[in-house]
């Protein structure tokens, strides 16, 4: 017989006699127990052992106070964040400018943008942005053609004016 099985077998013996030296309602108090060192057996029942439901000598002392943890610091790089604002404007004529500011402060004022290198550049940023963008460049485009056709057409009228003067 192993140590434990004879310390359970003590204990069992202890909890019997302790049952018929009580009434008859700690009876089942005591059964219970014998169940529970059944039910346990690799946790040997000491028999000097104070009862569950017995209060601790100490119940009355204040708890140990609980062992602050210090905060561990994050292994993950810290994201900074760079703000720039670029603010690109047009005219309806097509002549673009950007401006440039970091921090609150302006890095580049009235700097003149060609119309090709914004649209490209809005292509390249996101398929909205660059549809926006086209719809100016494109009535840009038509006021500069309609332009274009009304200068031909007084060149073309000068032009006859300069024969009819030679002729």
């Amino acid at each position: 017989m192993g140590e434990q099985e004879a310390d359970q077998v003590t204990s069992e013996e202890t909890q019997a006699e302790q049952a018929s030296a009580q009434p008859e309602n700690s009876t089942a108090q005591v059964e219970a127990d014998t169940a529970q060192a059944e039910a346990t057996p690799s946790e040997p029942a000491a028999a000097d052992a104070p009862p569950a439901d017995a209060a601790p000598a100490d119940a009355t002392a204040e708890p140990a106070p609980k062992k602050t943890r210090a905060r561990k610091q994050s292994t993950a790089k810290k994201t900074r964040t760079v703000e720039l604002t670029l603010t690109v404007t047009g005219t309806a004529e097509g002549e673009w400018q950007a401006e440039l500011m970091h921090a609150g402060k302006r890095v580049v004022q009235g700097l003149p943008v060609p119309a090709a290198a914004v649209s490209k550049a809005a292509a390249e940023l996101h398929q909205d942005i660059s549809e926006a963008i086209e719809e100016v460049l494109s009535a840009a485009r038509e006021q500069h053609e309609a332009k274009l056709a009304e200068l031909e057409a007084e060149v073309e009228r000068v032009r006859k004016a300069l024969l009819e003067l030679e002729g």
